[in-house]
């Protein structure tokens, strides 16, 4: 991603770690991206050698635009993970446990000379949509990132909100099932919105339903479940399986009821859906479905006036949005206003 607009300076250096996959890029006072690369994360060899790696992408990504270190302001990353924000520290990493217990913001800030801004990456993704994506043209926006688990990040009034122990935005443990035998969060805790509409959940679910014999053409994947994924799930549903399209409108409908409980303490203008899953968003009569099913259950639940006036619709930037978030956020925290 190259920016066809006039850059405008200073330039700010965003990075947006996950566990398989890093992506760091260079984006101007605007919000337009200048260049970025991506890597692998390759965590089980430590944070220390992943800092290292993104240093040394950074300077490549300088090198070919000719640009210098005293050009950039202040660099932001966003982690996933539990963290300690105040201190700057990666608390624990269950998916990369090599970058646990790391003191992240002192370290690169270190390592690059530059003040560091240091947030959770969902929290820089809903920063990226609301900047210069779905909700550039509002005040306030939740955002949920539905993969592998449900992150979230609220964005009100231009400030993201972090909480007081940097806990805010936890969007993915609200509860949405109180029952005694509600689904079990990868948490530990249950009846949690991510045990209902992360990938993984996805993937489970159809799996439980292939086990009770429900007519469907997943039933290819008997003996071998483990390759059944939400993608899998997506596919089926295209070609036209009607159990793989309940499974989706059953997603829609828990989301719906975690972003009721959202709408009704928060009040955003804008509910925006990013990550990888996405069901192929407006391009495919999958995701079409899924974000009108949501849209509906919202209307059916919620006060009228929340349910006209609050959007819900799909990120615009891609995977894009976690690294220009997180140079975002260091622009407000260390550069302009």
């Amino acid at each position: 991603m190259v920016a066809t607009l006039e850059i405008t300076n200073p330039l700010y250096v965003g990075v947006d770690v996950g566990g398989t996959g890093i992506k760091i890029g260079v984006v101007d006072s605007a919000g337009v991206v200048l260049d970025w690369d991506r890597i692998e994360t390759h965590h089980q060899r430590g944070a220390e050698d992943g800092v290292k790696r993104i240093i040394e992408v950074i300077t490549h990504l300088f090198d070919k635009n000719a640009l210098s270190w005293d050009s950039i302001p202040a660099v932001g990353i966003g982690t996933p993970g539990t963290m300690d924000i105040r201190s700057g520290t990666l608390l624990h990493m269950p998916n990369m446990p090599g970058w646990s217990n790391f003191p992240m913001k002192s370290y690169l800030a270190e390592q690059t000379g530059k003040p560091v801004a240091f947030i959770n990456d969902a929290t820089a993704a809903a920063y990226g949509e609301f900047w210069t994506g779905s909700g550039k043209d509002v005040n306030s926006i939740v955002m949920l990132t539905l993969g592998t688990g449900v992150g979230g990040g609220i964005i009100t009034q231009g400030r993201w909100l972090d909480g007081e122990h940097s806990h805010g935005s936890e969007c993915g443990h609200i509860i949405i099932d109180c029952s005694p035998d509600a689904r079990r969060c990868p948490c530990g805790q249950l009846g949690h919105l991510e045990a209902y509409t992360s990938a993984t959940s996805v993937a489970q679910r159809c799996v439980e339903g292939i086990q009770t014999g429900i007519d469907t053409s997943m039933t290819e994947f008997v003996g071998r479940e483990d390759d059944l994924t939400a993608l899998s799930v997506f596919e089926h549903s295209e070609a036209g399986d009607k159990f793989a399209r309940q499974v989706i409108k059953d997603t829609a409908y828990y989301l719906a009821i975690g972003i009721t409980s959202l709408m009704h303490v928060l009040d955003p203008d804008m509910v925006v859906l990013g990550g990888a899953m996405d069901f192929g968003g407006h391009e495919t009569e999958s995701g079409r479905m899924f974000i009108e099913a949501i849209r509906t259950t919202v209307s059916n639940v919620t006060f009228p006036v929340l349910a006209q006036s609050t959007v819900i619709d799909f990120a615009s930037l891609g995977n894009a949005c976690g690294f220009i978030g997180a140079a975002g956020v260091a622009r407000a925290q260390h550069g302009e206003s």
